[in-house]
């Protein structure tokens, strides 16, 4: 099987820095209302450039809204609008959003030996790695820190094993973040998480639960690379790769080689999988190559309803749930798809974060905590599910 659409798209999102700015970049829900339409927009996908047009969600179907952001005076949108395609101005100014971005509000930061580091805001990479090395080292009992390889420019892999010792021959619960750099609230939310679990460890019972009932394999960030350059100050590329690129072959790049390589070295103990992207509320099962369902299927969404059900109760955020080629559209290579079909892991998810699309990619630093939260709050459920089932 060809590995990842999803997994590993080494995609490069470049952010304003001090040579490039997106002033005036302007982003639009763009909505196909017949099939001759959704076909116009799947080709413009296809054969897109980023500096000429860049699809934040690729076209799904008729009446579903596709976000595009587009360069000062383009021609795109009256060309949508010629063929009868429905538009709305959602950001006026895109650098304002990528400003707004990293805006921290230190309220919602949360007590603890781990919160020494701020879940408010967006890090880079570094500041993350010092993270890891700071809570395996507070955590020493519990935690380790791993490197299961290097990036193709020679950065670390880092991940976190939580195993507390207290259930012997437990299961293994793989979440990973930041495949594409450009999810910013992907890590930051893995690492709110992650820390949660580390703090309330033997305060809040069901974490405590939870942490005891698996041996936990966390990787926050996935793409170091991508996920580094999006923090450079050293200029950036108008033409970044393609956000569906999958490698001339499966396991090509060294980053998807070294997870994989990881995750079947586990040797079939890993009992479930999420991997966080961004965004669109969707938390997803397989298959995403055929609409067809797999015999697991019942399971897994039950799974995926129980997470969705319990995310919602704090802010009422709204997920939906199912397949996903179902849910989105028919794709090769998803890592759910993989970890399910490869490494037999039943309980395999993709779950896209906030928001529906009111920022979309550039969700601000205030946003962080309550994504951690909510996540959480299913994560704990799905938890309960997975070891009763």
């Amino acid at each position: 099987m060809r590995l990842l659409i999803i997994y590993m798209c080494i995609a490069v999102w470049t952010l304003a820095d001090a040579k490039t700015s997106y002033h005036g970049f302007q982003m639009y829900d763009v909505v196909p209302k017949t099939n001759l339409q959704l076909r116009i927009l799947q080709e413009m996908y296809k054969e897109s450039k980023h500096d000429e047009i860049d699809f934040w969600v690729p076209p799904r179907g008729i009446n579903i809204p596709v976000h595009i952001s587009l360069p000062p005076k383009s021609k795109f949108i009256g060309t949508f609008r010629l063929v009868g395609m429905e538009t709305r101005l959602v950001m006026d100014n895109v650098q304002h959003y990528i400003d707004q971005q990293n805006q921290v509000d230190l309220k919602f930061s949360p007590k603890g030996k781990a919160a020494l580091f701020n879940y408010g805001e967006y890090h880079n990479l570094a500041d993350i790695n010092d993270w890891i090395t700071n809570v395996t080292t507070v955590y020493a009992n519990i935690t380790k820190a791993i490197e299961i390889g290097k990036s193709f420019e020679g950065r670390t892999i880092r991940l976190i094993k939580i195993d507390t010792g207290k259930v012997k021959q437990k299961d293994g619960f793989f979440m990973e973040g930041g495949i594409h750099a450009r999810e910013w609230i992907s890590p930051a939310t893995v690492i709110y998480m992650t820390g949660q679990m580390l703090d309330r460890y033997g305060i809040d019972a069901k974490i405590t639960d939870i942490v005891d009932s698996y041996t936990w394999y966390i990787l926050p960030v996935f793409n170091v690379d991508g996920y580094e350059y999006t923090w450079t100050t050293e200029g950036a590329s108008k033409e970044p790769c393609s956000d569906t690129y999958c490698g001339p072959s499966a396991f090509s790049e060294v980053e998807v080689k070294a997870v994989a390589d990881f995750i079947t070295a586990q040797k079939g103990t890993i009992k479930a999988f999420i991997d966080f992207h961004s965004f669109s509320q969707l938390w997803m099962t397989p298959w995403g190559w055929t609409k067809k369902l797999p015999a697991d299927y019942e399971d897994q969404n039950a799974g995926a309803k129980a997470a969705c059900d319990a995310l919602q109760v704090d802010y009422g955020t709204k997920y939906e749930h199912g397949s996903i080629a179902n849910i989105i559209y028919v794709a090769s290579g998803s890592s759910a798809d993989w970890t399910y079909g490869a490494e037999k892991v039943k309980y395999s998810y993709g779950v896209e974060l906030r928001d529906k699309g009111q920022y979309g990619f550039l969700l601000p630093a205030k946003e962080i905590i309550p994504s951690g939260k909510e996540t959480l709050e299913a994560l704990k459920a799905l938890c309960t599910y997975v070891y009763h089932h």
